[in-house]
């Protein structure tokens, strides 16, 4: 697969006007990736879970808490821990997480669609 990339993760939980979701970020050398999540980290179970690729982040939300944008809402971190990536294209990303609730391997994997992904423990 390849050289390990080290970096960093974090999983903020948005509580907004329309609900509660998670954004997934892996640093990817100045910027962080980032997906949308329908549920909290604890709640990952082995079932591939459906998620929205947004726009790149910068390095400063990995310690990000406050108002979301236009104070309609709130962030707060759930989750955050170093990230070691083995696998890192436009449709996939292989990743060990080192944090408090995702802890392990997940591969992340674009479908057929541009934004719409999958995350899946890895055996």
């Amino acid at each position: 697969m390849g050289q390990t990339e080290a970096s960093r993760f974090v999983v903020q939980e948005h509580h907004t006007p329309d609900g509660v979701h998670w954004d997934l970020m892996i640093q990817t050398g100045d910027a962080l990736r980032t997906w949308r999540m329908a549920v909290s980290p604890n709640e990952i179970s082995n079932t591939p879970l459906p998620l929205t690729a947004i726009a790149d982040h910068p390095l400063r939300f990995l310690t990000y808490e406050g108002p979301v944008q236009h104070n309609t809402g709130r962030v707060s971190i759930c989750d955050h821990g170093r990230a070691a990536i083995t696998e890192n294209t436009l449709d996939r990303v292989t990743v060990t997480l080192h944090g408090r609730h995702l802890h392990g391997n997940y591969r992340l994997t674009r479908t057929s669609d541009t934004l719409r992904w999958t995350l899946a423990v890895e055996t």
